[in-house]
């Protein structure tokens, strides 16, 4: 078994377990590339989405040195016409980039150097003929293609490794290395299929792909592969029901993403990870930490602050992502800080009205934990405070909610702007940002013959009242109950809970002060 070439199938058949989602019609896909001569292929998702796993399936279905047919032939890949065609057909190069990211070598190499030479080493090891001393890993492999005639798999797991996290230099080096190697006359030739993942597209040049012969698949552009990268609801729902999990805890813990097509996707290494452990906390912080976008949301360019408290409070707020360079060390403006976020998968993005969100529970609590540790106090002591005062609503305790209201609205105003409805509304969605622990919360919600400004609809568990909160700016409280019953918006939440607390609240321009009066339906009458 080699360390690059001919590694047979032992790391996937350790991934065929009893929580295995089968995504094996990716295999499928990437057989139409071969077939149709789409030799170059890029796959960019965030981390823990299974591209890893999707690399090692792929590699044990291709290649030539193992039988994988008992291991696929369970799997959905089989029942395909495609399926005989290419199984076991091909010399398989497999490389990890992340192995290079950090090894230093005795030779006095460059990473890329060292990399080149150390694969070329492991492939000479597999055919008899002497490599001639001035030769690259793409002298090689088209003097094995011309002797043999055999084309080449070459998987590349992680290919932005060193584009991310490494020097200007190195970037470079890598990725004039890239070029030689797919970019050349005789690439078409060597190669069957180069699959590429990482977490992020191709770096441009320019306005161009460095790469631009490669087929890219992202999170903002995936196309054909968007169900095979993450776990789609009806996977979830599959695995809750044998594992005996609560469908709407994962969905409000780990759902919340669009890729494309698929309109309902899980991060899959977390809902993994809560079936394990039996639970529905974040397992987002052991795969990714708070420094690696701390230093983003902090770039203040296009008011970046005031958008990120936006979507803390549920709403989605417009990006451009076709300006950004797929580079982490060149972010300049708001758009690709979020575009940024979207491919590291701190955001969710919805290509049908180009705005993004933050997709789940899981990931909110990240950025709760950014601000946290970050300058933004008095955000962060208002979302501390957000416990108590989801307690006093649910208590009816009008004069602590207003001065709480009051004191958010003070502390807050160095960051937002209050000055409508609107802009109160989303103020104080972020004042309750905690109650998510206990709602499903919903800006505009259509109920009865109109849309209430905010509605709190109860998780199944959690056994509290529904909510509906009806603001007013320089009017009056009374006349913010008195709408909520002239358009009937309780009747949509009869049967969710069993009381309905009404709250009805004025912003005082002149005073700057709020004024808060509750009301409340009993039983659901």
């Amino acid at each position: 078994m080699g360390q690059f070439i001919n590694k047979g199938n032992f790391n996937f058949k350790r991934v065929i377990n009893s929580k295995f989602v089968d995504k094996s019609e990716l295999i499928d896909f990437f057989n139409s590339k071969i077939e149709d001569y789409e030799t170059f292929v890029c796959v960019s998702r965030p981390r823990r989405f299974g591209k890893s796993l999707a690399a090692k399936m792929m590699y044990a279905y291709y290649d030539k040195s193992c039988d994988s047919r008992e291991l696929f032939q369970n799997l959905k890949i089989s029942q395909m016409p495609s399926f005989e065609k290419h199984l076991n057909k091909y010399p398989t190069i497999y490389l990890d980039l992340t192995k290079f990211a950090v090894r230093g070598n005795a030779e006095g190499l460059t990473k890329v150097q060292y990399m080149d030479k150390t694969v070329r080493e492991d492939i000479k090891k597999h055919y008899s003929f002497t490599e001639r001393p001035s030769d690259n890993l793409m002298d090689v492999l088209t003097d094995i293609n011309e002797r043999t005639g055999e084309q080449f798999i070459f998987i590349i797991d992680e290919w932005d490794c060193l584009v991310r996290d490494d020097s200007e230099e190195v970037s470079q080096e890598y990725v004039n290395w890239l070029r030689t190697m797919f970019k050349c006359d005789q690439a078409d030739q060597v190669f069957a299929l180069v699959y590429m993942t990482g977490i992020l597209p191709i770096i441009k040049v320019e306005t161009h792909s460095a790469l631009n012969n490669f087929k890219e698949f992202s999170m903002v552009n995936p196309g054909a592969t968007a169900p095979f990268y993450g776990f789609t609801k009806s996977e979830v729902e599959v695995l809750c029901k044998k594992f005996d999990m609560d469908l709407e805890s994962m969905e409000r813990a780990y759902d919340g993403y669009i890729i494309g097509s698929e309109k309902s996707m899980f991060n899959p290494n977390s809902v993994i990870q809560s079936i394990e452990f039996r639970n529905y906390i974040s397992y987002w912080g052991k795969t990714a930490s708070y420094s690696s976008i701390e230093s983003y949301i902090k770039i203040d360019a296009d008011n970046v602050r005031e958008k990120i408290i936006s979507m803390l409070y549920g709403e989605s707020v417009p990006v451009q992502v076709i300006s950004f360079r797929n580079d982490m060390k060149r972010v300049e403006d708001s758009d690709d800080v979020l575009t940024l976020l979207i491919h590291l998968g701190y955001l969710s993005y919805n290509p049908e009205n180009s705005t993004c969100f933050i997709p789940n529970t899981e990931v909110g609590g990240e950025f709760q934990l950014t601000i946290r540790q970050s300058d933004w106090s008095e955000v962060s002591r208002a979302m501390k405070e957000s416990f108590e005062l989801v307690t006093e609503t649910i208590n009816m305790n009008a004069e602590y909610v207003a001065k709480a209201f009051d004191k958010f609205h003070f502390e807050a105003s160095s960051i937002l702007v209050f000055n409508n409805e609107n802009s109160m509304a989303c103020a104080i969605r972020l004042a309750y940002f905690s109650a998510q622990a206990y709602y499903h919360i919903f800006r505009e919600l259509p109920t009865g013959k109109g849309f209430a400004d905010m509605v709190f609809v109860p998780l199944k568990k959690s056994n509290k009242p529904a909510i509906v909160v009806e603001f007013k700016y320089d009017k009056d409280a009374e006349g913010a109950i008195a709408q909520i019953y002239k358009k009937n918006y309780p009747e949509k939440l009869r049967g969710l809970a069993r009381d309905i607390v009404l709250v009805g609240v004025n912003y005082d321009l002149k005073a700057s002060t709020h004024e808060v009066i509750f009301d409340v339906i009993r039983n659901g009458k």
